[in-house]
């Protein structure tokens, strides 16, 4: 049954705005961070690792999680709308494979969304005059941050089924995005899920944090998606939301 949900999702997010909108909107903070970088070279000295902290400085601090928001409203947007949630709630599926089923495409387009990244790291480098290609843990780092992301698609995913705006999940993403700055820079960031991202990207640094504390990292990571995906499954079979 969870193979029917996945290719039923497929099946809606065919000709969806959520193509477009994983390709177009990383070009943002890709331009922000590459003229914060041309703007600064007299203390950008590091090259491809100082284009890295510009690239994340905003990426990953303000774009990603409102980003994921983004996916996940819409992947939710059809159960909302009419009388659908009530259709789904009484079709014979259980509530755990209709869950997994959108959270399983939110994983690969957030995926697709971060080797577009790189791939935009990559090229704004070329364009900046950056000698040579980029350091080998650049990719470590993206890889790390799509785990890092996990827990964040698990608790959009579950805001998102919760709250039927469109808009109010994108901007919860924003706040846990600045707050997940914050606690980042106060050594904290593995306690709240908006960080670890951060943290798995190896945000506007040069240096790798997350190297020698990988399995509090990891613990992290699955404590919280774990959490989300029980707590939403939770939701589904004990409380209604109003179609």
């Amino acid at each position: 049954m969870l193979t029917r949900c996945i290719r039923a999702e497929k099946l809606k997010l065919r000709h969806s705005l959520i193509f477009p909108a994983c390709i177009l909107i990383p070009i943002i903070p890709a331009v922000m961070g590459t003229f914060n970088y041309m703007q600064n070279l007299g203390i950008l000295k590091s090259q491809w690792y100082s284009l890295w902290t510009q690239h994340t400085l905003f990426y990953a601090s303000f774009f990603f999680a409102p980003l994921i928001g983004l996916y996940c409203s819409y992947i939710w947007r059809l159960e909302h709308r009419h009388n659908n949630w009530n259709k789904i709630m009484t079709a014979p599926v259980p509530v755990s494979d209709l869950f997994f089923g959108k959270l399983v495409w939110i994983l690969l387009i957030t995926l697709m969304t971060q080797l577009w990244t790189g791939i935009l790291y990559l090229i704004s480098g070329k364009l900046a005059g950056l000698p040579g290609v980029c350091p080998p843990e650049i990719i470590i780092w993206i890889l790390r941050g799509t785990l890092g992301a996990v827990p964040i698609c698990c608790l959009q995913l579950f805001l998102s089924m919760k709250i039927r705006s469109f808009s109010i999940p994108v901007g919860i993403g924003l706040i846990g995005s600045v707050l997940g700055v914050l606690f980042n820079n106060e050594g904290i960031g593995i306690f709240w899920p908006y960080s670890l991202m951060l943290l798995g990207m190896n945000s506007n640094g040069t240096k790798d944090t997350v190297l020698k504390n990988f399995l509090p990292f990891f613990i992290s990571v699955a404590a919280f998606s774990v959490f989300f995906c029980l707590a939403a499954i939770w939701n589904l079979k004990h409380k209604d939301i109003k179609a």
